[in-house]
């Protein structure tokens, strides 16, 4: 069985890196987004709950 594999020029490989970079901001902004939301929605109680 023959495999072909395709090699990345370097601008291909900036460009992955670039991509991959921003769907981790991204990613972390949704994040902390939700947290914070979280965080809006039940108020500074959610501190003082019982475990």
């Amino acid at each position: 069985m023959i495999e072909e594999r395709v090699t990345l020029t370097d601008k291909q490989k900036k460009a992955r890196r670039r991509r991959s970079i921003a769907i981790a901001v991204v990613l972390a902004a949704l994040v902390l987004l939700f947290y914070a939301a979280t965080v809006v929605k039940f108020g500074p109680a959610i501190l003082d709950r019982p475990l």
